[in-house]
């Protein structure tokens, strides 16, 4: 196992490459640019290829291009480029073309501020394309080794789905340095409980099943399979329809494809649980970090409080909200977007604290769960703090 000093950025070109990553296409972006720069020393040294795109639109297409023809493509971006993506965003979903897709979240709207974190494409991650019928597959890592481990998961469930899966990190993420363990053979990978699912082919002719079925390996054209491949409704041989009853067993697919299989999916991390706490603090990606520190602290002054933290987060995990209690989201965004998932799942009471562009302190944690504690109404801090 080899140990370094690295960022983000740095870890999930290595998770990519471990994976078997052999294509990369992107467009330069603050602060996903890194990835790029080290897939393109990386790729050509293990058989790949690098695509500089000319903007972050055809960047997905050449993925998706590439996938069609049999390789492993990832791409990467931020929130600006993210939201281009919703025309091959699509066709990958609808055509069941496996990739990755990482998006390292920069605080916003439009262009924000290119060196601040932000959590503002939650919702946009869930529905990243137009037409809805669909469901998608997200991870959240918290840390650069999290970036690496969470990349490889990343091509194992899309390949497994035959799907496009996000990497939804944020700046801190991405651009923070950390120390980094990488395997230097598959029984090391192994050891650290990842698996990588080289990619087949579909014998053909028929491009779906009509059903729940995973583990379909995925159209590649030019293969004299006879394979299609379309991103308009096909009928079940992958060919273009207005047919009503083919266009609901496509959707039906698409959402229960990934609906019935979701014990490969979901991931979270509960923290002081155990105990049935009466506060609960919900979060994902970097404030994750602040929150652990906050409950302990808080623990330790006696209040009952708990926390868990999303690995996964589409589909949104329902389950983990049937306890009633207070929950607290905490995010980095001052309108709310996990809130209201947990709102919508949740039988308690339910609060949210955001940020714009930097973590919370602890201290304003626990100042806010004590609150809660006593029952008292959260207030907002003009230009610092968004409670409610």
């Amino acid at each position: 196992m080899r140990k370094l000093f690295e960022t983000g950025n740095a870890a999930i070109t290595e998770g990519a490459v471990a994976a078997g990553c052999n294509l990369f296409a992107g467009y330069p972006i603050t602060p996903a640019t890194e990835i790029a720069e080290n897939m393109s020393r990386r790729l050509p040294q293990t058989g790949g290829f690098y695509v500089q795109a000319e903007d972050e639109t055809a960047s997905l297409h050449i993925c998706i291009g590439g996938a069609l023809g049999g390789l492993k493509a990832m791409t990467a971006t931020s929130g600006p480029g993210y939201v281009l993506f919703a025309d091959p965003y699509g066709w990958a979903i609808g055509s069941e073309i496996p990739l990755v897709i990482v998006n390292s979240q920069r605080v916003g709207p439009i262009s924000g501020i290119t060196g601040a974190p932000g959590q503002g494409e939650f919702y946009l991650s869930r529905y990243p394309t137009h037409g809805g019928n669909f469901e998608t597959i997200v991870l959240a890592p918290n840390s650069v080794q999290e970036a690496f481990s969470m990349t490889v998961e990343a091509f194992y469930l899309a390949e497994r789905f035959r799907t496009p899966v996000t990497l939804l990190a944020d700046q801190l993420v991405t651009d923070g340095w950390a120390s980094l363990s990488l395997p230097e053979n598959e029984t090391e990978l192994n050891e650290m409980g990842l698996k990588v699912v080289p990619r087949s082919i579909h014998p053909g002719p028929i491009f779906y099943p009509p059903t729940d079925e995973i583990d379909v390996p995925p159209v590649v054209l030019g293969q004299n399979t006879g394979g299609a491949c379309s991103d308009w409704t096909p009928t079940e041989e992958g060919y273009d329809t207005e047919d009503i009853e083919d266009q609901m067993k496509h959707a039906n697919r698409l959402i229960g494809k990934i609906l019935s299989h979701r014990d490969l999916i979901d991931r979270h991390e509960s923290i002081y649980m155990d105990d049935d706490p009466e506060i609960v603090l919900v979060s994902y990606g970097s404030p994750s970090r602040v929150i652990g520190s906050a409950v302990k602290r808080a623990r330790e002054a006696g209040m009952s409080v708990g926390c868990i933290r999303l690995k996964s987060l589409w589909p949104f995990q329902d389950k983990l909200f049937e306890r009633r209690a207070v929950y607290l989201a905490v995010e980095l965004n001052v309108d709310g977007q996990l809130v209201r998932e947990v709102a919508r799942a949740s039988r308690g009471e339910v609060h949210f604290l955001g940020k714009c562009g930097e973590l919370p302190r602890v201290s304003e944690l626990i100042e806010a769960v004590d609150c809660l504690c006593d029952g008292c109404e959260l207030k907002s801090k003009k230009w610092e703090t968004v409670v409610w």
